[in-house]
């Protein structure tokens, strides 16, 4: 079956379907996404990068594939982008430590951008983004593959078995980390956190 447009060429059905499909998934994982991988690289510009990068990559290689494997291969694109750049930027750190002209620039900061936002909120506001920053805070002083498991089963809500696609590891694997995550969150937040 085939679907005929007024102008342009001839679409099978199928791929009409897959795209739309492939761009509400990707518009529904973006900001989680983002948010993951921000957590990890510390830097939004390379968080958006990755993000980017992540789409683009499961669009090109996996839009074919069953739409119930997308957020699995997604999650393990992204986990590798995130990688690649947090090898790139130690190897980029430890050049750049070497070269004496560049130990000044770096010590250097923007007054603005460390500057407060000085826009006052609501007390319910305040006591969340402290809440958030702590947790946030929290989650990044997890091992890296308790952090993966946490954030993809409870931010993402993947199930155990694309939460072990993602990782590259077993199920138990993932079950023992994510246990270890929510152990270990417990511990610096409190059981109140829950």
């Amino acid at each position: 079956m085939e679907l005929i447009l007024s102008k342009g060429p001839t679409l099978p059905v199928s791929a009409d379907v897959t795209l739309a499909a492939l761009n509400h998934f990707l518009a529904g994982v973006e900001r989680r996404a983002f948010r993951i991988a921000r957590i990890a690289l510390r830097h939004d510009e390379d968080a958006l990068d990755a993000v980017q990068d992540a789409m683009l990559k499961l669009a090109q290689r996996y839009s074919q594939r069953d739409p119930a494997e997308w957020p699995a291969l997604f999650h393990r694109i992204l986990q590798n982008r995130v990688r690649d750049l947090q090898r790139r930027r130690q190897v980029r750190g430890r050049v750049m430590a070497l070269l004496p002209w560049r130990r000044d620039a770096d010590e250097a900061t923007d007054p603005v951008a460390e500057a407060p936002d000085p826009g006052p909120g609501p007390a319910e506001e305040v006591e969340s983004a402290t809440l958030l920053l702590a947790l946030e805070a929290a989650v990044r002083a997890l091992p890296r593959r308790q952090r993966e498991a946490f954030l993809l089963r409870s931010v993402e809500g993947l199930d155990v078995a694309a939460t072990a696609i993602a990782m590259g590891c077993s199920d138990g694997s993932v079950k023992t980390h994510h246990f270890r995550a929510l152990q270990a969150l417990r511990a610096h937040l409190g059981e109140s956190w829950t």
